[in-house]
């Protein structure tokens, strides 16, 4: 018997959720060891780094493919709003409804800026720090899609390689030049949620449509480079991104692979000449470690993609969003309970660190459940109804 054309397609995809089951444990493992037993921590890379270039590569090699196979951008953004929003909004709504235990950090903004700057998940490229910490490379994600759907609205789409390059080169130039970003100031927060608005309320009217994507796609870049936090992490991310899309379309025959090499080494010593790069991670030695890691982890899962993929890595791919964003406030709420759990003894601390990490993929399993699922088969099922109007009106 044949398999149907979903199960091949899942079949096809699932080194991916693999890769996404490792980016999210790498993550949850970063800030459970700094929480629970910080001897066993890592310093010469950094596993919460390392997760997210390895998600930051699986979505620049697969979102631009969504788009473009759907054609039709008003079905990519109501996917991607129902695969993101629903667990995003519902772990902000717990965070503040425990604020009264447990506080929300003191750098997020106590005004209608902070709930602007959330609501169109651009918090760090509009300089306005996130509820929860992880959230922050949201705001990546978001000017990627941006960026790829003016690139698909322009019809340049099959340059991702280019793209890549541009935006390393421009990671390295923002880096020599800008100490911190040069735009600074609650009006970006509001400009830039009056711009998305109109920009997406063009998309979905199909007015202007094609200028609409271009300038929000623009103006998502001047946001990159101009305010947020930290310009040269911002291009260099963005870099990585299109390198996983030119990979893509360096496989299926649409672009060119010999970009990626020199935007990766741009990418890879970006921070040494940055003003702003005063972090321990982007050391020269752990930053290139770092990169040198989520780099072979991709090329392994690419190399290994047509053997058998364990279903456990599957299942941690599946839930990985919900890992990702979920693990940060369970751990806040675990410290509020048992206090530091750094300075008991180390067996307490292994024994802890073991039920502490299976009962946040537990939570995170049902959170998959009872959030992601459902809001993700409403996705599936209305952008097909715009993929089949766009495809209608060709």
């Amino acid at each position: 018997m044949t398999d149907s054309p979903q199960t091949s397609a899942h079949t096809r995809m699932a080194w991916l959720d693999a890769l996404r089951g490792v980016a999210a444990v790498a993550v949850l493992a970063e800030h459970t060891l700094q929480a629970v037993m910080p001897t066993l921590r890592p310093y010469w890379c950094n596993l919460g780094i390392y997760g997210v270039l390895v998600f930051f590569l699986v979505s620049g090699y697969i979102i631009p493919t969504s788009m473009e196979r759907r054609g039709d951008l008003r079905a990519f953004w109501i996917s991607r709003a129902l695969r993101l929003y629903p667990l995003y909004v519902a772990v902000i709504g717990l965070t503040l409804a425990l604020s009264w235990w447990i506080p929300v950090r003191d750098a997020v903004p106590r005004d209608l800026s902070a709930v602007a700057a959330h609501a169109t998940m651009l918090t760090d490229v509009v300089g306005v720090a996130t509820v929860v910490d992880p959230m922050w490379t949201l705001s990546y994600e978001m000017v990627f899609y941006l960026v790829a759907a003016a690139l698909q609205a322009g019809g340049l789409h099959h340059r991702a390689g280019v793209a890549a390059l541009v935006f390393a080169v421009g990671g390295l130039s923002a880096g020599l030049l800008f100490s911190g970003p040069p735009l600074t100031g609650g009006w970006l927060v509001w400009v830039s949620s009056a711009g998305l608005a109109a920009g997406l309320a063009c998309v979905f009217l199909r007015r202007a449509a094609v200028l609409a994507a271009c300038g929000l796609g623009l103006g998502a870049i001047l946001l990159l480079f101009l305010s947020s936090r930290a310009p040269w992490l911002g291009a260099a991310i963005l870099a990585v991104m299109f390198i996983g899309t030119a990979i893509n379309q360096w496989e299926r025959g649409t672009g060119r692979l010999w970009p990626v090499v020199p935007a990766a080494a741009l990418v890879a010593v970006a921070p040494m000449w940055a003003v702003q790069a005063g972090w321990w991670w982007v050391q020269p030695d752990v930053w290139i470690t770092t990169l040198a890691m989520a780099a072979v982890t991709f090329a392994v899962g690419m190399a290994l993609r047509s053997s058998r993929v364990p279903r456990g890595l599957v299942w941690l791919g599946l839930i990985s969003y919900s890992l990702y964003l979920m693990h940060v406030p369970l751990l806040k709420i675990l410290t509020a309970l048992a206090g530091d759990l750094r300075a008991v003894p180390l067996p307490v601390q292994a024994l802890t660190l073991a039920l502490v990490m299976a009962g946040i993929l537990a939570v995170s399993g049902l959170t998959y459940r009872l959030i992601e699922a459902p809001a993700q088969r409403l996705g599936r099922t209305l952008s097909l109804r715009f993929t089949r109007i766009g495809q209608g009106n060709r």
